[in-house]
């Protein structure tokens, strides 16, 4: 039986490879570090984002309230002066608020009835609600929405309108 040394198991070009594999895996552990904080930084800013597409949505939110709100207490009186709500809370929460305007357009008159109609016929008063929502308003990442919605109002028609030739004479 042949004896086995340490010569058998030697090769010829161990001189030039000592260390090389403390360097290999050096630099291996480098790029993954490299990609697992890159990817914490990624993580982090989606976090950030998705925060403030939350904020923007309750900003949202919070002025579609004031203009609801608005249309069901309104006082809808042409000519009168802007009604003005600042800083309404949102029902049911603690961050959200919202400011409305409610003007009258046309400086209070009524739109004319429709050519046509019969002399019964009915105007309209045409309004604007303005609503600015906010979500933590006094925070640094405050987020607001703004919205306009038009109303008209629909009221006897002021001036009486002669009947068309030939036509009814009243409703029926």
């Amino acid at each position: 039986m042949p004896v086995v040394t340490k010569t058998h198991f030697r090769t010829g070009g161990g001189g030039r490879q000592r260390g090389a594999a403390l360097v290999v895996a050096l630099l291996l552990l480098l790029v993954i570090t490299l990609l697992a904080v890159a990817g914490m930084n990624a993580a982090a800013v989606e976090f950030v984002m998705a925060g403030n597409e939350q904020h923007r949505q309750n900003a949202f939110q919070a002025a579609e309230t004031g203009i609801e709100q608005t249309i069901v207490t309104g006082g809808f009186i042409p000519g009168a002066a802007n009604e003005v709500h600042n800083n309404v809370a949102v029902f049911g929460s603690s961050t959200d608020t919202y400011n409305t305007i409610l003007q009258s357009d046309l400086g209070g008159a009524a739109q004319p009835a429709t050519p046509g109609n019969s002399w019964n016929a009915f105007s309209t008063y045409d309004f604007t609600i303005t609503s600015q929502g906010n979500f933590l308003a006094n925070s640094v990442r405050g987020a607001q929405s703004t919205h306009a919605q038009g109303i008209a109002v629909l009221a006897p028609e002021s001036v009486p309108t002669p009947p068309p030739p030939g036509g009814p004479l009243g409703l029926n």
